[in-house]
């Protein structure tokens, strides 16, 4: 697992971090980087974190990834957000105080929280594990309003208090660094490669080598499945390789889809932007599926006959429930499964969304929380 290390920002060292951290009755003041306006550059603020309750645990953040759904909240892409908003939902830290209730969790343990920090807890979807699909809607790491309607904020800070049960564990044979992209990257991949049987003797093809793809790669591999990567050019063909795929081909090469017609179980394509769903429709088996879990913010176009043909299935994926992030984890912890990372300090936020947008990053940007 490459790491390249960021310049730290000046006047954001360990000891600030300390110092700026203040208690009341009301909560904890902890700094963070938040945007103040919808496509406003994100800025150095201080926010308030709620007491640390009963069932709370208090998390000292190491690191937090930057995922291209964090682009797209604070731009509005996805709707009209909630400002000011501290983004990050791939958040990798230590516990540093517990609730009298807490019983999963004690000070100096390795956690982790995702996308989200709470859902009803009582609808068949939360009962079963899949509290992502809540009905009354799971509580969002940030850009959401908590139970008690006040706006959450993510993991561009110090500091999160949450409650137990929405946290997971994060084994030992992990870095924190490396484990922090697994929380949203991880198990947005790994949750579809499971629910359609990935492994051996499956011909699964990954769509977009990036933050979510190069991670579908090393899972897919790791389950036994014969690999694939389609991406536009050949151009991290060799990064693709070393990930663990067999294969690599161009889709800007339109004897790509000829070549590979009907060759896969199962497609997962990891791009945010709309793509020929047809095309690629065309590159499964009987009873194949094609699974998004890229979120465009435009809408696609679908010629219903590339599924009638086929018994195909066109389906979608959206992370995975507490007890499969913690199988997830579990999982990546015994195959020596991390993100690629480029980590860096808080001052470079902005200048690393555009090198998202403009693909520039092997694979995924991670800040270190002691620069905040």
């Amino acid at each position: 697992m490459s790491v390249t290390q960021g310049t730290p920002a000046t006047q954001a060292t360990q000891a600030t971090r300390s110092t700026q951290s203040t208690r009341s009755a009301r909560g904890t003041r902890v700094a963070a980087y938040a945007a103040p306006a919808a496509k406003a550059p994100l800025e150095r603020t201080t926010i308030t974190r709620r007491p640390v309750g009963e069932h709370d645990v208090l998390i000292d953040i190491k690191y937090s990834g930057i995922c291209h759904s964090d682009i797209h909240q604070v731009r509005d892409g996805w709707g009209e957000g909630i400002y000011p908003m501290v983004p990050g939902h791939e958040i990798a830290g230590v516990v540093s105080e517990v609730g009298p209730a807490v019983t999963r969790f004690a000070v100096g343990d390795r956690v982790g929280v995702g996308c989200f920090v709470d859902s009803c807890r009582r609808c068949a979807y939360c009962l079963r594990g899949q509290e992502q699909y809540c009905v009354e809607g799971m509580t969002g790491t940030y850009n959401a309003l908590d139970r008690n309607g006040e706006p959450t904020y993510g993991g561009y800070s110090t500091h999160l208090v949450v409650d137990e049960k929405y946290t997971v564990r994060i084994p030992d044979g992990l870095g924190l660094d490396v484990a922090a992209p697994l929380l949203c990257a991880g198990i947005t991949l790994y949750s579809p490669l499971r629910h359609w049987q990935a492994g051996p003797g499956k011909q699964v093809a990954i769509v977009g080598l990036g933050g979510l793809g190069h991670l579908g790669v090393k899972i897919a591999h790791a389950l036994g499945a014969e690999v694939t990567v389609l991406s536009q050019t050949l151009r991290k063909r060799e990064d693709g390789l070393k990930l663990g795929a067999s294969h690599f081909h161009a889709t800007a090469d339109e004897a790509t889809f000829e070549e590979l017609a009907g060759r896969f179980d199962l497609i997962l394509s990891t791009v945010s932007a709309p793509i020929g769903l047809d095309a690629y429709l065309g590159l499964l088996k009987v009873d194949g599926a094609l699974v998004n879990v890229g979120a465009p913010e435009e809408p696609v176009a679908l010629n219903l006959f590339s599924v009638i043909g086929g018994r195909k299935t066109l389906a979608g994926s959206m992370i995975g429930g507490i007890a499969e992030t913690q199988e997830m984890l579990d999982f990546c912890a015994e195959h020596g499964l991390g993100s690629e990372i480029e980590l860096i300090a808080a001052g470079q936020i902005n200048e690393a969304y555009e090198r998202v947008l403009a693909s520039d990053v092997r694979y995924r940007f991670v800040i270190d929380a002691a620069t905040i």
